[in-house]
């Protein structure tokens, strides 16, 4: 290759670069001749840095976000409530204090037995007709129940020691009464020779409105046969009878036995009155057809 058919650039001059050991042999001529310059290598073009491709950035992943937790809402104290200023209370006059009479307790306190019987005795003394137990249970601020237990062991004390005088139950109510036996000499006490007896015709009127009771006047005459407008009088006077209201089918007053007449004979209803069987005739049939 000459030097006119030289390689321009760089890549064809390797190219065509034959090693030492490999090339011909050249003849004296020419290898005295002084070799010809090659003509410089062209520098390489700079390119702008502004045409340079730009370097791709780095692809850092996106961090994730924080997770943050949800604030707690904030506790409220409750609003306090307005306090209401209370009026004061308009002036009164102070309450009178009642200061209790001499001997007399404000509230009794739970008797014992023995006390207990000793002021159920104190009140029958003093009394002038029969006492329930309810009233005295009141009164004394007791059970009922214990009240009358005491009234029933006070008289059956009374029986056994053989005192004058009993206590018994009688028109719903306790009272002391005399003993039977010894009627004679109370009589001589209290009448003192005069005589309070009811007649034979108020005995008679009296017995028909206890066992026929309640009955008008009328049905008492025609029991009796005659009239009694003055013996119901004088027992109405007397309080051993009393009205009890009116027959509906002819409006006259209907009469019963009052609480003096269960007090008077010592019974307590009238479910304890005897009976009459005993003092009928035998011939009250044919006593009862006749008068027909």
């Amino acid at each position: 290759m000459s030097a006119d058919e030289q390689p321009d650039s760089l890549a064809e001059q390797a190219a065509a670069w034959v090693p030492p050991w490999a090339r011909a042999p050249v003849p004296a001529e020419r290898a005295s001749a002084p070799e010809p310059e090659l003509p410089p290598a062209p520098e390489p073009e700079l390119v702008p840095a502004a045409e340079l491709a730009p370097e791709p950035e780095p692809v850092s992943a996106p961090e994730p976000e924080p997770v943050l937790a949800p604030e707690p809402e904030p506790v409220l104290a409750p609003e306090p409530e307005p306090v209401s200023v209370a009026e004061p209370a308009p002036a009164t006059e102070p309450t009178p204090v009642v200061e209790p009479s001499p001997g007399r307790p404000e509230a009794l306190a739970l008797l014992d037995d023995g006390e207990l019987r000793a002021a159920l005795e104190a009140i029958m003394l003093v009394i002038d007709e029969p006492v329930a137990e309810v009233v005295l249970a009141q009164v004394l601020e007791q059970p009922t129940d214990r009240i009358a237990a005491v009234l029933a062991d006070l008289s059956a004390g009374y029986t056994a020691a053989g005192h004058g005088f009993d206590l018994r139950r009688v028109a719903g109510g306790w009272r002391l009464y005399t003993r039977p036996e010894y009627a004679p000499y109370v009589e001589r006490f209290v009448l003192d020779g005069q005589s309070a007896r009811l007649t034979q015709a108020a005995l008679e009127t009296l017995a028909v409105v206890a066992y026929k009771q309640p009955v008008t006047r009328g049905r008492v005459s025609a029991i009796r046969g005659v009239n009694c407008d003055g013996v119901i009088r004088t027992l109405l006077s007397r309080g051993l009878i009393e009205e009890c209201g009116s027959e509906p089918e002819s409006g006259a007053y209907l009469y019963r036995t009052s609480t003096l007449f269960l007090e008077k004979l010592g019974l307590d209803s009238v479910e304890e009155l005897p009976s009459l069987a005993p003092f009928l005739p035998d011939d009250v049939e044919e006593i009862a057809d006749a008068q027909r």
